[in-house]
């Protein structure tokens, strides 16, 4: 929960956008980097002298598990939500990717969860999980859950949820009500 007070009859910006940070990934990022540059260490300056096979196996090995690693780190170092007048966008790491666009007319309501970790959803990352849908965890915190009208549920662990949810609230007021068809 936040400290400070909130007005609950303040209106919301056009376009509400919130972050979430996790700083631990970019230590993941460079054991990745690492992994790699062991990788190419071996290729340039190798002494083995039991053949070609078991050395281009160990080249290729830590090259792709350093990609791996590094990649699926770095991906997953922040999260951003933009809150629209017709729909709800999130963004994972630097390049935007994975995304996903929901529409304000899918959206049944929102909930605020202030203990979301990556140890209920099985790790850091986009998750889903059959008893509690889709989520994007990139830290342990508050977050965002969205109630779908397919029965679904999408969980975002964003900074200030709970200025996030009285904002998507006060967009499903100003809406139609009802699930689009």
């Amino acid at each position: 929960m936040r400290d400070h007070p909130h007005d609950e009859n303040a209106p919301h910006p056009d376009v509400w956008t919130g972050r979430a940070t996790n700083r631990v990934q970019w230590l993941l990022a460079l054991a990745g980097a690492a992994c790699m540059a062991l990788g190419i260490e071996l290729a340039v300056d190798s002494a083995w002298t039991s053949g070609t096979a078991p050395l281009v196996m160990a080249v290729v090995g830590c090259i792709a598990a350093g990609l791996l690693v590094l990649f699926g780190t770095l991906a997953f170092v922040h999260v951003d939500l933009k809150l629209d007048k017709e729909s709800l966008e999130v963004r994972c790491g630097h390049m935007g990717l994975p995304r996903r666009r929901i529409p304000l007319a899918h959206v049944a309501g929102a909930d605020f969860e202030p203990h979301v970790t990556p140890r209920h959803w099985g790790g850091w990352g986009y998750r889903w999980r059959p008893e509690k849908g889709t989520a994007v965890v990139v830290r342990r915190g508050e977050g965002v859950v969205l109630r779908l009208w397919d029965g679904h549920t999408f969980t975002i662990t964003v900074d200030d949820a709970e200025a996030a949810v009285r904002a998507i609230r006060d967009r499903l007021r100003s809406g139609a009500p009802g699930p689009a068809r």
